[in-house]
């Protein structure tokens, strides 16, 4: 297989302020789709995450075979690893029993290495400057676990931590906004403070899911799986269309 993509830079959106509010909207509302399979349709965690990681597989050939940047496609993929992520956490957390401080550990091992294994080969974690299949697949891990992380590090700051969802939210939104003053106020590299926010980003919408979804006595505001997914996705494509005719989509050839 050809592992040399010299378009494959031209399939990843750019990393603005509006890119972040799209990461935010997906995986809240990957946190409440998940939800919604696995609790409130009571399919259960083992055979929902079986079900999303099928449908991550699907849209991550189509991405990865695709040769220029489709912000439904791109987001789609994004999405679904956010569901996966969502419904894999709560597999390892409570059916398993590991709890939500092991699996984070487990979790945080596991992208350390992703990000490793990607650095010593490919010499580089950049996602503006991708250009290789090997790459891009390494990309796409990565973003899978980080979301899987997310959802258990939320859940932990959520129930163990005695934050609560709110707290927990708070927290992470501090340490991101600490993140985006380091981006613009400090010469910290800017691909690890990128890894750093989109980790991070999952558990803060992870918390913002728990905070829409969870009734008010237990610290939510009772809008319900259903309800606050079918808002999230339609402000999510709103984004999405904004976007894209803010920022047309550039012809590989031409650029």
């Amino acid at each position: 297989m050809n592992t040399n993509l010299t378009n494959t830079i031209y399939k990843l959106p750019a990393i603005t302020l509006l890119f972040w509010i799209m990461k935010i909207c997906a995986t809240t509302l990957g946190e409440t789709a998940g939800d919604l399979l696995s609790m409130t349709l009571d399919i259960g965690y083992a055979a929902s995450s079986a079900v999303l990681l099928a449908a991550f597989v699907v849209t991550l050939i189509f991405q990865m075979r695709s040769r220029a940047y489709h912000p439904f496609l791109y987001w789609g993929v994004i999405l679904s690893t956010s569901t996966a992520g969502t419904t894999m956490s709560d597999f390892m957390d409570r059916t398993l029993g590991l709890g939500y401080a092991t699996g984070s550990a487990i979790l945080l091992g596991s992208l350390i290495a992703v990000l490793s294994i990607w650095w010593l080969l490919e010499r580089s974690l950049s996602v503006n400057n991708i250009k290789s299949f090997r790459a891009e697949l390494f990309y796409w891990i990565a973003i899978l676990v980080s979301n899987t992380l997310g959802t258990a590090l939320g859940d932990f700051l959520a129930d163990d931590s005695g934050l609560g969802f709110f707290g927990g939210a708070v927290l992470i939104g501090g340490v991101l906004a600490v993140i985006v003053l380091a981006t613009y106020f400090t010469k910290i590299s800017k691909t690890a403070l990128f890894w750093a926010a989109f980790v991070l980003t999952r558990p803060f919408g992870a918390t913002m899911g728990d905070v829409l979804t969870k009734m008010p006595e237990k610290g939510g505001l009772g809008f319900g799986t259903i309800g606050s997914s079918a808002v999230l996705a339609v402000i999510l494509v709103a984004v999405i269309l904004y976007t894209m005719r803010r920022e047309p989509l550039k012809n590989p050839k031409d650029c």
